[in-house]
């Protein structure tokens, strides 16, 4: 059984979470998100949980997300590590070290670590922002949420506006009006930073 927390929230975006990915969305008021790196697992309390199993694209895409709702201010890193990839060790390494100036984690043990679609002061932000929770390996489904509630009760809201990466106006209107930055053939256009795909005409 979790415990309550009446710590003081605000929330003020519809537009949260602002990258599509696969997860699942809570409470958006809750301090705490969950990467359950390559397990499958409940993650009860957070404000959002989900697998990870990349190190480039996969964590931009949890730094983006995260960093857009001043209430997250712990990400619990949980579940199986994916071998080869290693986006725990990345995420750990990434807040610790951040970016070299040709957008590699400092650090990172996996693959192809790099940073390509955020700016530096998103990763800045996130460094800032968030405190990260190493359980790395806990499967445990009971117990991450023992620590959902606990780092629930300790966060605070950011005191700052959310860091946006991905602009509110119409991504697709500006996609076809040209500022797509992938061109995949067939009239299909990619904007790689805010990882959306439009098909010209439709």
């Amino acid at each position: 059984m979790t415990k309550e927390c009446s710590n003081s929230r605000r929330w003020h975006d519809d537009f949260w979470p602002p990258v599509r990915g696969d997860y699942v969305v809570g409470n958006p008021e809750a301090g705490v998100a969950v990467v359950t790196l390559a397990s499958r697992l409940r993650a009860e309390g957070a404000a959002i949980s989900g697998p990870c199993k990349t190190e480039n694209l996969g964590v931009e895409k949890i730094v983006a997300n995260t960093i857009s709702n001043c209430n997250i201010r712990f990400l619990i890193i949980c579940g199986a590590e994916s071998k080869g990839h290693l986006p725990g060790n990345t995420i750990l390494a990434l807040h610790r070290n951040g970016i070299d100036e040709h957008g590699r984690i400092i650090g990172s043990k996996g693959a192809i670590p790099f940073i390509q679609n955020l700016p530096p002061e998103a990763v800045r932000r996130f460094q800032e922002q968030m405190e990260l929770i190493d359980c790395i390996g806990l499967e445990d489904e009971e117990e991450i949420a023992l620590q959902i509630a606990r780092y629930n009760c300790l966060a605070e809201p950011y005191p700052g506006e959310p860091f946006q990466v991905v602009k509110k106006k119409s991504a697709r209107e500006d996609i076809l009006a040209g500022e797509g930055d992938l061109i995949l053939g067939a009239g299909t256009i990619m904007d790689t930073a805010a990882w959306l795909v439009f098909a010209e005409g439709k």
